[in-house]
């Protein structure tokens, strides 16, 4: 009896089984993986950067790790969504017009090598006049796409098949390029787009990817007004990483400024629709080797900061020639001494002094650390508020970068001392140590407000809104709108303090809304009205905002921890990150 029991719910076990693996088989054949690899906004970065830290970048990098992806990836597309070419306004290596075109040619060269699948033309595509970017397009072997600029070789999209995925690439010049044009008409955008993305449709396309530089509040309300976009890969942001987020059915991703890291994302396509999807970006650090085919069209430098050997001053000679070289001298030694405290868990001085040493190659830091007596006499000679501080010797005014620098520090007799609104602080003198205690500076209208409040709960950290006094009331980063919602935020403190937290969180995941009552549900929405449009709303928001106006804070989010130490962060970190800091 117990064989033919243990065989009865084998049997069972085995159908069971045997039923999973032909549903996971059928699910496999019905769905479909898509890769997207994508840049944008690198302007024709073709070195690694100037950073303090992590000096990523580079197309010879790039190049590499595309080779290395294709691998891993057979039929991934390659895509930049514009503003590729050098110079304009935020082109921080621009020179002149001779060097920019140099560095756009070589741009364009590699990018055809690197085999990119298409690109959009987009503002900086303009930053030499259209007759030079018409001529630059005729010599490419580039797909360049723009549905509202009309130019021989030039596509409003382009369709692609991709692991069986027919995907419709679309691209769009901002109206911002009609400035920088010559007297080229651009035709309406939106327009534009919804053709593109219908002619697209009728070809047989089943996904569309729009290419866009429009402002990220543009590219979302595009998602809202026209069917059928299911990928918009923006640039326009310049965030330093890339990021990606939903807005209704349409996936937005943001490359990562100037190149520095190389974005991809995954997609998982069933019945013409992305079910899932996985958005990374990853580094073009130093561990990833320069392609010998792309180091072989680049010259060895462009300007001086291209020429890097630590401890040395470098000079670019020949700067964009195939002949460029780099010429070295030793630096003058240029002190540095850096008051901090070893009990400061968030005193970095590590970036602001690979910072400095970008601009004076033989700076020699010497540290001192507070409360010692000597930490403790310069601090009170020249009325230092906050850690660390940087106190730089008279020699660096023999230093090239110095007139770079002069207005950033203050002299006091034999020191230059960097000023802290440009190396920040992280460590308040003169206030008591309030041990556990955290007080978190933050904007309601914050992207990610409601994920910060979260992670935020558990810490049960003290609010205060980023609004400031202005004449006899408030100003604050979404002007009036944002200041009733303060108001309406701190009368709810006073009334309902159990519910304070609730309403701040729904708020900040429905600051587009006007309708505040849908997050009031059980508040006496009278009294909160009552208060918020009186006299006692604007000494609640005051008081709110004291420690504010006290520390000089401005931005969000921004903490402050037992009282003393102060950090920020670019976004709203995890619980986890969270307790590291608040644990050390």
């Amino acid at each position: 009896m117990k064989n033919k029991t243990f065989f009865k719910v084998s049997g069972v076990l085995l159908f069971v089984i045997a039923a999973c693996a032909f549903w996971l088989v059928t699910y496999a054949s019905s769905a479909k993986e898509i890769t997207l690899l994508y840049t944008g906004d690198t302007h024709a970065m073709l070195y690694t950067c100037s950073c303090p830290i992590e000096k990523d970048g580079g197309i010879a990098r790039r190049a590499a790790l595309l080779k290395e992806l294709r691998r891993k990836y057979p039929g991934a597309l390659v895509l930049d969504s514009g503003n590729f070419f050098a110079g304009g306004a935020r082109d921080e290596y621009s020179q002149n017009a001779v060097t920019d075109k140099l560095r756009t040619a070589i741009n364009l060269k590699a990018m055809e090598s690197m085999k990119y699948d298409a690109v959009a033309v987009s503002v900086d595509e303009f930053n030499f006049g259209s007759n030079y970017l018409k001529e630059a397009i005729a010599s490419s072997g580039l797909n360049f796409l723009s549905a509202n600029f009309t130019a021989k070789k030039v596509e409003p999209y382009l369709i692609k098949d991709v692991s069986g995925v027919k995907v419709g690439i679309v691209g769009i010049t901002p109206p911002a390029a009609g400035k920088k044009a010559e007297g080229e008409q651009l035709l309406d955008y939106k327009e534009s787009i919804t053709g593109a993305v219908t002619q697209a449709r009728k070809s047989g396309a089943q996904i569309i990817v729009l290419l866009s530089q429009l402002p990220d509040n543009v590219n979302k309300q595009l998602s809202t007004d026209i069917a059928g976009i299911d990928v918009i890969i923006s640039g326009y942001s310049g965030a330093e990483g890339g990021s990606s987020e939903n807005s209704g059915q349409t996936l937005i991703l943001k490359p990562a400024w100037q190149g520095r890291k190389l974005c991809k994302a995954v997609l998982n396509i069933k019945d013409n629709k992305i079910i899932s999807n996985k958005a990374e970006d990853i580094r073009l650090s130093d561990k990833i080797s320069d392609d010998p085919e792309i180091s072989a069209i680049l010259p060895r430098c462009f300007q001086d900061s291209d020429c890097k050997k630590e401890g040395m001053i470098g000079l670019c000679q020949n700067p964009g020639a195939n002949d460029s070289t780099c010429m070295f001298s030793e630096a003058h030694k240029v002190p540095v001494t850096i008051i901090t405290s070893k009990d400061c868990s968030t005193c970095d001085t590590q970036i602001i002094t690979k910072a400095l040493t970008n601009q004076i190659p033989g700076l020699t830091p010497a540290y001192l650390y507070y409360p010692n007596k000597e930490a403790q006499k310069f601090i009170q000679d020249f009325n230092i508020k906050g850690l660390p501080a940087y106190l730089l010797g008279r020699e660096i005014e023999k230093e090239k970068a110095f007139n770079v620098l002069k207005d950033s520090m203050e002299l006091e007799g034999d020191y230059y001392l960097l000023k802290p609104q440009v190396s920040g602080m992280s460590f308040f003198l003169g206030r008591n140590k309030t041990k556990g205690s955290l007080d978190v500076f933050i904007s309601l209208f914050d992207p990610d407000g409601k994920k910060l409040l979260d992670a935020l709960k558990d810490f049960n950290p003290k609010v205060h809104l980023l609004a400031v006094t202005k004449d006899d009331g408030f100003d604050a980063p979404r002007g009036s709108i944002e200041v009733e919602e303060d108001l309406r935020a701190v009368c709810v403190q006073k009334y309902q303090a159990d519910r304070f937290w609730d309403y701040i969180s729904c708020r900040s995941a429905q600051n587009n809304s006007t309708w505040w009552e849908d997050c009031a549900a059980g508040l006496d929405l009278n009294k909160i009205k009552t208060c918020a449009r009186g006299q006692e709303g604007k000494e609640l928001l005051k008081a709110n905002i004291a420690l504010n106006k006290e520390l000089e804070i401005m931005l969000g989010p921004t903490y402050l921890m037992d009282n003393q130490e102060v950090f920020a962060s670019k976004s709203a970190p995890s619980k986890e990150e969270l307790k590291k800091i608040l644990k050390r």
